[in-house]
């Protein structure tokens, strides 16, 4: 008998049994010894296994056996003395080549004892706990010894067994019940067990490479070990069938190797088989030539056996297990495949076999696809395409469809399969398949991108024949004739690619392949500057474009790294090389523009879009790294900026500049004593020519400019508004010129509306510097007095320009106004009480009105109102829909701020509320982030809000209602309220015990809502409001169950017991409310109760049994008058019954951890009370 197995867990990874055998004799077992050992007692099997342990220490100590060598190795290097195979491959690779070669001697000596051992090794490496028995297989007479194979249970002993024949003998492997649903080494976490498979597959390779010139050629090893192998993979058992089936293809990767082997030996003997035949008559010598021919047929004969074995383990294993349930397995089986495909492509590489790999790249799991494309890479860079022509053909558009691999990984290895196909078959991939797979460098995965990219530039970029430069060049000629190849490749690709506005991400996935063309500005540069000697190959204005936008990216690609807006999960932790690297092309860069920089300014001076794109550049100058030396240069730039902005009034280019002046004028700068002069010679000029346009076209209060003075007027403003965000404008008083105008359109109306626009924003721009350096140094009284002076009167003309004839003023307004105060706001929450006096305002009533007013009427229109006010061809309207939504959402989002930084009042946020279903759609994110926001500041006041809200809703339908008035399309219909509230309820999210005060105030102010002026006793008829209940019971899923008792009572206290089993009809809202409230915490339906509360009256019997129901009742009149009235620490005593009700979607830990009403000691929600 083969004794137990150990039992693998980490506890034990040294102290595993030894294998019980101790001779030959072992192999004779029969079932009564079987059943005999089943029953031995626990002490019984420890003595068995000390016996046999010390039995065959002695033997190996005395015979050389089979562990001896590797036994004497690990005992010098101070190891835990093995005595099993398992134990020794577990313990690492330094005895693999002394146990093997131990083990060998031991086949050798008595073959059955030696096998029987590796036998046991298998079983323990698969994780049995069980036992294996072994009984000879001495049927001559073909006896039906099929129908003995079977895997099945032993009702008698409770355990599975599996019987199967590994020649010469049967084996019996049984194993506990819960094995299958237990760990086994090759799935356990841990580096130890990563490490033993490692060693497990080394000593497969190991062994068979040990034995290829001896015993495996016996006829009965590896005959067992196959038989075995094939059994155990076909078991039922995962562990079984997933350790067997590795072990069985390292076996046949082993066997290829031997195969290998022999074909070398075979094509040696065969070359000295024809050297000594092509000798002459009298010096060849026959024996020679027979013992050759002799050698070289036992070779082929050897070779013959190996390929057997081979063609066994693949029909018996893997044709089995390829598609097996376990995708481990699968992909075991892929990997193995397409490496024996690779070694032994004779036999394997065929279309027999490739097919395999075809079917399995539709798998499930992106594991096994990926392990298929690995494969095949590896398949064709080994130049064997020519036998995979067929292969090719019937799965190309598998593997081009894999590249939009939901698997990211998988995606990327199919990228690069088909770049290696591209390399090794030029005419398998079409000119459109190279067109879609270069769309990739567009996507949003950056590493999918970049692999893209750099098959792009192996197939368009790098092709040696796209120059052919003239003979007698120079090497810059033919440097530059390169670089224009290159690029104009590049153009003709991005304009058949259409996509006109992604040349950033276009440079970022050719960054890492053509790093070498994108950091290359001399020779971008060259191709825009006039050159003498290549007339004829100068670029066209759309090609100058690209170029410039190609450099462009580049350079804030060298500046700011590879992180995209949409591409990359994050901040990429940027290490000591690379930002080496990133500060040497930044220096590059800035010392070779600085130069190159002016004349491209001044050749490109007249196209604004080119231009714009050119004063980018300046911004990412490495400023701490330049010197003085470049001062005349720096001069023509700055030379250059000014000219730009006195050419030119787009509102693009005025902004680049502005912020190229910033940096240029930044404080680390080595040319702030240059640019900061030339900013502010621009800015007083400008400030002096509005002075004087302003005192030529005000006269007597009134606007008389002409249309060439308003746009010098206009031009003179963008400018400045431009230009205010590099700088602070306070010293050269903007203000005061923006109040004038504003004035003679507030007392007047007869400024033109792009001149009040511009003012309010110069106004706004001047009040948002102020307020940022307000409180930089000590303020004083009179400054903070003379600051709030001003803030509150240009919220005041602003207030004024909401009611602007012009949409464009209000909207300006608005925005100028939100801007303002949300700034005044963060400036009082980062006060510092050590600078003085600070800037206090609050906006009035009034403001605050008008504000919301200007939301309701701006933001929330219908569409039936914008299609009749625009009567436009189909595409012009959808841009402009397009347009206007966008608008609308930046008014929205304004609005919004101003609540969630308190602002304005909560209770403002009622009528953005009210709009959340009718124009989720459009607006539906904002409200819904608005809603979490002030919920996070107050919740309750954030409920009380939703509450007004759904009130509000309600009475003016009941008004319209009363009217007669059941169509009008501002009033909100009955079934779109319930809606809200329902949307409502959803946003409280699943834990109940964080917004349990928040639901318990919106039910008590429901009820309080629709109960007021009603009396119990007096009263016959229905409040006029009783509906709402149908609306509140929206709510009632969010409560806890001991919640819902309490509100039901608070709802008794109001109603009564009569009223409460009142079946009217004008009654059935209070009948779904309270049904909705008895609903059980697993969500049964409401109407469920409705329907059967006419046969029962469980209120009464209920006060009979609950105590709880009697002491709310009792104690109604002193808890529900007000929430300020009640004791703290009052609580509501449950009854035993009541105390044992579980709350189903919490755990103890989440209401230990809720920071409820009561203390840091443990919450139980069936006793806990909440205010209501």
């Amino acid at each position: 008998m083969i004794a137990e197995p150990t039992l693998l867990s980490r506890s034990v990874q040294k102290e595993n049994s030894v294998v019980d055998v101790s001779s030959c004799a072992s192999v004779h077992h029969v079932s009564s010894e079987r059943n005999e050992n089943r029953q031995k007692t626990v002490r019984g099997k420890r003595k068995a296994r000390e016996c046999s342990e010390n039995a065959k220490r002695k033997h190996s100590k005395s015979s050389n056996g089979s562990l001896g060598r590797a036994e004497n190795e690990q005992l010098k290097n101070g190891d835990v003395e093995a005595v099993t195979l398992f134990e020794v491959v577990s313990m690492g690779r330094s005895a693999m080549q002394a146990v093997v070669d131990d083990w060998i001697d031991a086949y050798t000596g008595d073959r059955d004892t030696a096998l029987l051992d590796l036998i046991s090794f298998f079983i323990q490496c698969s994780g049995c706990k069980g036992m294996v028995t072994a009984e000879m297989f001495q049927s001559k007479k073909g006896t039906d010894v099929l129908s003995k194979m079977v895997e099945d249970l032993d009702e008698d002993t409770g355990l599975q067994y599996k019987k199967f024949l590994a020649f010469p003998w049967i084996l019996t492997v049984t194993w506990p019940l819960d094995m299958d649903s237990g760990e086994y080494p090759l799935i356990m976490s841990g580096l130890y067990w990563k490490r033993f498979r490692s060693h497990f597959c080394e000593f497969v390779s190991v062994l068979v490479a040990q034995c290829q010139n001896c015993v495996i050629f016996d006829g009965y090893l590896l005959n067992t070990l196959i038989s075995l192998l094939t059994e155990l993979s076909d078991s039922r058992v995962r562990a079984f069938r997933h350790t067997c089936t590795l072990a069985a293809v390292k076996l046949l990767s082993a066997l290829v190797n031997v195969a290998l082997n022999l074909s070398v030996s075979v094509d040696n003997s065969q070359r000295l088989y024809e050297v000594e035949l092509a000798k002459m008559a009298s010096k060849r010598a026959s024996p020679r030539l027979d013992r050759i021919q002799k050698k070289i047929s036992e070779l082929q004969d050897r070779k013959f056996e190996i390929e057997n074995m081979m063609d066994a383990i693949f029909k018996g294993v893997f044709l089995k297990r390829y598609r097996d349930v376990i995708p481990e397995i699968r992909s075991i089986c892929m990997e193995e495949l397409t490496v024996w495909m690779k070694l032994y492509s004779s036999v394997f590489l065929n279309d027999s076999y490739l097919k395999y790999v075809g079917w399995m790249m539709h798998d499930k799991q992106p594991d096994v696809r990926l392990k298929c494309v690995l494969g095949l890479q590896a398949l064709y860079q080994d130049q064997s395409s020519s036998k995979m022509d067929l292969f090719t053909i019937r799965f190309k558009e598998r593997m081009i469809s894999m590249t939009l691999d939901k698997d990211h990984e998988v995606a990327i290895q199919a990228m690069r399969l088909l770049m290696v196909i591209s390399q090794s078959c030029e005419d398998v991939l079409s000119p459109d398949d190279h067109k879609n797979i270069f769309q990739f460098v567009y996507c949003s995965h950056r590493p999918l991108a970049t692999t893209a990219g750099e098959f792009l530039y192996n197939r368009l970029l790098s092709n040696p024949e796209l120059s052919r430069p003239k003979d007698g060049a120079s090497d810059q000629e033919r440097h530059r004739e390169l670089v224009l190849a290159r690029v104009r490749a590049l153009i003709h690709f991005h304009t058949e690619s259409e996509l006109h506005q992604h040349v950033l991400y276009l440079v970022d996935s050719l960054w890492d392949s053509a790093g070498a063309l994108l950091k290359d500005w001399t020779g971008l540069t060259s191709l825009l500057l006039p050159h003498t000697s290549c007339q004829e190959q100068a670029l066209s204005s759309a090609e100058e474009a690209f170029v410039i936008e190609l450099m462009l990216a580049s350079v804030r690609q060298a500046a700011e790294g590879p992180p995209l807006s949409g591409r990359g999960a994050g901040k990429k932790v940027i290490s000591t090389k690379e930002k080496k690297s990133q500060t040497d092309d930044c220096i590059k860069l800035t010392e070779h523009f600085i130069k190159v920089l002016p004349a491209l300014l001044s050749k490109y001076s007249e196209d604004a879009e080119k231009l714009t794109s050119l004063l980018k550049i300046p911004q990412y100058f490495q400023m701490d790294t330049c010197d003085q030396e470049n001062t005349q240069c720096v001069q023509a730039l700055l030379a250059e900026l000014e000219s730009a902005v006195e050419k030119h009034r787009d509102a693009g280019l005025l902004e680049t500049t502005a912020r190229s002046y910033q940096s240029l004028c930044a404080l680390d700068s080595p040319w702030h004593s240059l640019a900061r002069p030339s900013f502010d010679r621009l800015f007083q000029h400008w400030t002096d020519t509005l002075g004087t346009q302003l005192a030529e076209s005000l006269s007597d209060g009134c606007f008389t400019a002409n249309e060439d003075n308003i746009l010098e007027i206009l031009s003179t403003l963008k400018k400045l508004n431009m230009f205010n965000i590099a700088q602070d404008p306070s010293k050269w008083s903007l203000y005061e010129l923006g109040t004038r105008l504003l004035d003679v359109e507030i007392k007047h109306g007869c400024l033109p509306m792009p001149v009040t626009t511009e003012a309010l924003r110069c106004m706004c721009s001047c009040i948002l510097w102020k307020l940022n350096t307000f409180g930089e140094g000590v303020t004083s009284r009179e400054s903070a007095l003379q600051q709030r002076s001003q803030l509150r009167a240009f919220c005041e003309k602003c207030h004024r320009c909401l009611s602007h004839a012009e949409r464009l003023v209000r909207e300006q307004a608005f925005m100028c106004l939100s801007d303002v105060l949300i700034a005044h706001n963060y400036q009082l929450q980062m006060w510092d009480s050590s600078a003085g006096t600070p800037l206090l305002y609050t906006p009035d009533p009034k403001l605050q009105k008008a504000l919301l007013c200007f939301v309701v009427e701006h933001v929330f229109t219908s569409p039936e109102q914008d299609s009749h006010s625009s009567k436009v061809s189909e595409s012009e309207s959808g841009d402009g829909r397009l347009e206007d939504l966008h608008r609308r959402r930046n008014l929205l989002a304004a609005y919004c701020k101003l609540i969630v930084h308190s602002v304005l009042e909560m209770s403002m946020a009622a009528e953005v509320f009210k709009q959340y279903v009718k124009y989720y759609n459009d607006f539906g994110d904002i409200i819904k982030e608005t809603l979490n926001r002030t919920r996070q500041m107050d919740k309750i006041e954030s409920a009380r809000t939703l509450v007004q809200c759904l009130q509000q809703l309600y009475l003016r339908l009941k008004q319209e209602q009363d009217r007669g008035n059941t169509c009008s399309s501002r009033v909100q219909t009955y079934s779109s309220i319930k809606e809200l509230a329902r949307r409502f309820s959803l946003t409280f999210g699943w834990d109940q015990i964080k917004s349990r005060e928040s639901l318990a105030m919106i039910h008590r102010d429901g009820i309080e809502f629709v109960f007021k002026g009603f009396v119990q006793q007096s009263e016959k008829h229905s409040p006029p409001h009783v509906s709402y209940l149908t609306i509140l019971s929206e709510f009632s899923s969010k409560l806890l169950k001991p919640d819902k008792k309490t509100i039901y009572s608070y709802l008794q206290k109001f109603a009564g017991e009569q009223v409460i089993n009142n079946r009217e009809e004008s009654w059935m809202p209070l009948i779904y409310y309270r049904a909705s409230l008895m609903g059980t915490a697993e969500g049964e339906d409401a109407v469920s109760f409705i329907s059967s509360d006419t046969n029962k009256q469980p209120s009464i019997t209920n006060r009979s049994r609950s105590p709880s129901v009697k002491q709310v009742n009792s104690e109604g009149d002193q808890r529900f008058l007000s929430p300020s009235l009640e004791p703290k620490g009052n609580k509501l005593l449950k009854s035993s019954e009541d105390s044992k009700v579980q709350q189903a979607p919490l755990s103890r830990e989440s209401l230990m951890s809720d920071k409820g009403p009561t203390s840091t000691d443990e919450v139980d929600v069936d006793t806990v009370d909440i205010d209501v």
